[in-house]
């Protein structure tokens, strides 16, 4: 079966600064669950971001889902199939309610306005939202923009789930909703936390940039 992801020798460093990391190479394949390890500042996120095309390699090289990426075409259809959460949850909301936001994914890839606001009800309810359709998404808590931008993910129905810190500034029932629903998914996956009991419940593998 062809890996989702293929990095080869893959290096990454921001203009004028020493290399983040260097000589990566790593496979990430179905139904596989990847906790992402090391130290704050060796370049996490990055990794991510480098996965979905928002950043570029020094050098090395990217296959996703048995493609050769490199141009930014290569990328959009990567991001059809790997749905990123983001850190910073404002990084990923720019609709005006709730509604609009999670259809937003969906009627991107074709799907009707109806079927797109189905598909959109249908996740928030999974997370414990139903009723927040219609609320205004820069008035909500950021545990609610947290749990609203990992509807976006989800509604998207994406292979492969690339979750960075997703219990960020959630309190303890939407946390235990949040694990529950992720502990249910088929998706492969791979997790940056801080949380050494959300890395347990949720991956089975530990993955090192050092």
């Amino acid at each position: 079966m062809t890996a989702y992801f293929e990095l080869n020798n893959l290096s990454f460093g921001y203009t004028g600064k020493p290399l983040l990391f260097e000589g990566i190479n790593f496979t990430l394949n179905a139904n596989e669950k990847v906790a992402l390890v090391g130290d704050n500042g060796i370049g996490k996120t990055t990794f991510l971001h480098l996965l979905v095309g928002l950043l570029r390699p020094v050098s090395g090289s990217i296959k996703a889902f048995g493609q050769h990426c490199e141009a930014e075409i290569d990328f959009v259809e990567v991001r059809k199939q790997a749905g990123l959460l983001f850190q910073d949850a404002d990084d990923m909301l720019f609709s005006p309610t709730v509604i609009e936001d999670v259809a937003f994914g969906p009627l991107n890839l074709g799907l009707s306005k109806l079927k797109a606001t189905q598909k959109a009800r249908d996740v928030l309810t999974s997370l414990g939202l139903q009723g927040f359709e219609s609320r205004i998404t820069h008035e909500l808590s950021g545990g609610q923009k947290r749990l609203v931008s990992l509807a976006c993910v989800l509604a998207m129905e994406p292979k492969v789930l690339l979750l960075d810190e997703p219990t960020t500034g959630l309190d303890a029932k939407a946390k235990a909703k949040l694990l529950e629903v992720l502990g249910q998914l088929d998706q492969s996956l791979i997790l940056i936390t801080h949380d050494q009991d959300v890395r347990e419940l949720l991956t089975t593998q530990e993955f090192s940039l050092t």
